[in-house]
């Protein structure tokens, strides 16, 4: 693989985690009433976006293509999928089990975008393993 792809896929791995610290920080707030979590959280949250849109390298490596397309990829398994599984789970639930209240579903919901990025993690490992095998095999022949 091409070394913008391997900066993409980190970038891509290292925002994940810095969203999903995020909203980690807002169920840990509602848990404990409090929302120093949430503002630590928000502030380190800014400084990364404000240091990536400030600083002219991190900005023009963060535009590249590849840059856009894994983090497309993970917003994918970090957002879109958890929430649409997050709502039919809490359906679910809800139905059969009893009423979930908001710290509930927000938790569900971080439950399973953890799970999403995790997954999206490992698909890279494997992609990059997998990678790395055929080209070591390429090479031998």
């Amino acid at each position: 693989m091409p070394r913008v792809r391997h900066y993409a896929d980190i970038v891509a791995i290292l925002a994940g985690l810095m969203w999903l610290v995020f909203f980690w920080s807002i169920s840990i707030s509602a848990r404990i009433d409090s929302i120093e979590p949430t503002l630590a959280a928000m502030l380190a949250l800014g400084t990364m976006i404000l240091v990536s849109f400030m600083h002219r390298p991190f900005r023009v490596h963060l535009s590249r293509y590849h840059v856009r397309k894994r983090r497309t990829e993970m917003w994918m398994h970090i957002l879109a999928l958890p929430m649409a599984l997050a709502l039919v789970l809490g359906v679910i639930i809800e139905t059969m089990i009893a009423p979930m209240s908001g710290q509930q579903k927000m938790l569900l919901f971080n439950v399973l975008a953890t799970a999403g990025w995790v997954v999206y993690v490992m698909t890279l490992v494997i992609k990059f393993i997998h990678h790395l095998w055929r080209h070591r095999r390429s090479r031998a022949s």
